[in-house]
């Protein structure tokens, strides 16, 4: 067979694929359009077990908000990026994904946002910090074991709505603190003033540490490490009730 041959066959060859191909493709096209709403399900991606978004209340509102989410209801008509609006909608809800199952169910499929502060509020109703620093409202099902921030600048940080916008070291310092295995584990709560000083109190030990402003982290911090590692096995756990990190290169101890 000659080249001319050759290039005749692949491209019948080509040309018989491609029509294969299309065929295939407005085959599914057909059966996707034909194909009937059979049910919804709603995945939650939990946080350390806890789930402060509930599938059922999740199926519920969309039931309510979407009359077409019945049997018999043609899937071409289901409107999936809707149905992914309105469920981020849910303050709790970080990012929802919502896609078709070749059963005719609607998958819902929700990552929650994740709490590590809790702003107290003795007056008021509490709120939650996420890691991203949205304030979240608190749920009347599920409590998150995290930082406590409490004292007059609690109120300015609830008032903010979103800490990475209006207070971004102070959330630096809420997620160093959180994310650090032994920090995380020591302090308990974050008094804060309205001027934005900082006094940490902790789960072990008497202490109570002025922290000043959120800035230099990592310094203050090793001040920290320097008082339980070297000056209270010397001094005594009890000997000081306050101990003072603000000032560069000091530690104030009284």
């Amino acid at each position: 067979m000659g080249i001319k041959g050759l290039r005749i066959k692949k491209s019948i060859i080509f040309t018989v694929l491609t029509a294969v191909l299309l065929g295939f493709i407005a085959f599914v096209e057909k059966t996707e359009s034909t194909k009937t709403f059979n049910g919804i399900e709603v995945i939650v991606k939990g946080i350390s077990d806890v789930y402060f978004v509930e599938e059922q209340e999740v199926i519920a509102r969309l039931n309510n908000e979407f009359p077409e989410l019945r049997q018999g209801t043609f899937m071409s008509d289901i409107h999936l990026a809707k149905i992914e609006k309105k469920v981020e909608k849910h303050p709790f809800v970080k990012r929802a994904e919502a896609f078709r199952d070749l059963k005719g169910k609607i998958l819902v499929k929700i990552d929650q946002h994740k709490p590590i502060a809790r702003v107290a509020r003795p007056m008021a109703a509490d709120g939650y910090v996420s890691s991203e620093g949205k304030i979240l409202p608190t749920s009347p099902v599920y409590t998150s074991r995290v930082l406590i921030i409490e004292g007059p600048g609690a109120e300015v940080i609830l008032e903010s709505k979103d800490l990475s916008e209006s207070h971004q070291d102070l959330l630096d310092m809420i997620t160093y603190i959180s994310n650090h295995k032994f920090w995380g584990a020591q302090i308990a709560s974050m008094e804060i003033d309205r001027k934005g000083n900082i006094w940490l109190h902790q789960q072990v030990g008497r202490q109570i540490i002025e922290f000043g402003k959120p800035v230099e982290l990592e310094e203050k911090f090793k001040k920290v490490e320097i008082l339980y590692n070297e000056i209270l096995p010397e001094k005594g756990w009890n000997t000081y009730s306050k101990v003072n990190v603000k000032y560069k290169d000091q530690i104030i101890c009284e």
